[in-house]
């Protein structure tokens, strides 16, 4: 049977030493502060938001709440989004995603303060990430992925390592997070010819392709890790799972992310590891 690396003690951790950082700060009269930005209320971003304001109260992270109207007018949300840039009180921005048609995503995105920015979604913080500077932050869930392996002490320099997926949220986030530890990536996508044939052969395989159970038994082999970031509900709507078919893969790994449980309950803890790192980068 394959370890399980579960995230609650990886985010227990976490927010340990955030607590600790966060009445540091607060001695020396910084309160981090967390803003988030919602326009609308749909259901994904009102748990994510639950979530998150429980984490963050439970480390002493503050949080305001700024919600916008579902058909607010693009000068009223961009002077908004101004004005969290501008204010020093606020440390870290998160922005909910996507925004209503009418008002312009991309235009959003490149607003955003990098500083601010603790979800990694600007040009800043990605280039951060790619550069290995401390510019911005890396997308959560990225970095989830990245303390869960650091926390079970999976070793990653010189190891083959590779990523199922490449969007900016994840797969090519964390596989230069990864490279930066000296790890050999690569990076699978829809146009990867014979993708099992590369995944049986690295020692940690990270499946962020957002395609629920698509790795079976014929992309692994015995000792491998591997990491689950995708969540979403199976085909009957009966339960959630991630990118990797579990009961096919657990028997044959070394070690393997839960789904649920695994990579998505670090991700706020390192949401309000961010805010703390950015209110610390004030002094």
């Amino acid at each position: 049977m394959a370890e399980l690396l579960k995230g609650a003690p990886v985010a227990a951790a976490l927010c340990e030493k955030t607590a600790a950082d966060a009445a540091a700060l607060r001695e020396q009269g910084i309160i981090p502060t967390l803003a988030i930005l919602r326009v609308g209320a749909r259901d994904d971003d009102l748990s994510y938001e639950r979530g998150a304001m429980k984490r963050c109260e439970k480390v002493g992270v503050a949080v305001k709440n700024v919600v916008l109207p579902v058909d607010v007018d693009s000068e009223t949300f961009f002077n908004t989004l101004e004005s969290l840039n501008n204010d020093p009180a606020v440390h870290g921005i998160l922005m909910f995603r996507p925004l209503p048609k009418q008002l312009d995503g991309e235009r959003a995105r490149k607003c955003l303060s990098p500083q601010k920015d603790v979800d990694g979604c600007t040009d800043g913080s990605l280039a951060g990430v790619f550069t290995g500077t401390p510019l911005g932050f890396p997308p959560c869930t990225a970095r989830a992925a990245m303390e869960i392996l650091h926390h079970y002490g999976v070793e990653l320099k010189g190891k083959r390592v590779a990523v199922i997926g490449r969007s900016l949220v994840i797969g090519r986030p964390v596989a230069m997070m990864l490279m930066h530890e000296n790890a050999t990536v690569t990076i699978c996508h829809t146009r990867t010819v014979d993708v099992p044939s590369v995944t049986r052969e690295a020692d940690i395989v990270v499946a962020a392709s957002g395609q629920m159970e698509s790795v079976g038994a014929d992309y692994l082999r015995p000792g491998q890790v591997v990491v689950d970031v995708g969540i979403g509900w199976n085909e009957t709507k009966q339960k959630l799972c991630g990118d990797v078919r579990f009961d096919e893969a657990e028997p044959i790994v070394s070690a393997i992310t839960p789904v649920p449980g695994g990579v998505g309950s670090v991700t706020t803890a390192v949401l309000c590891r961010h805010v703390v790192e950015a209110a610390q980068r004030t002094l």
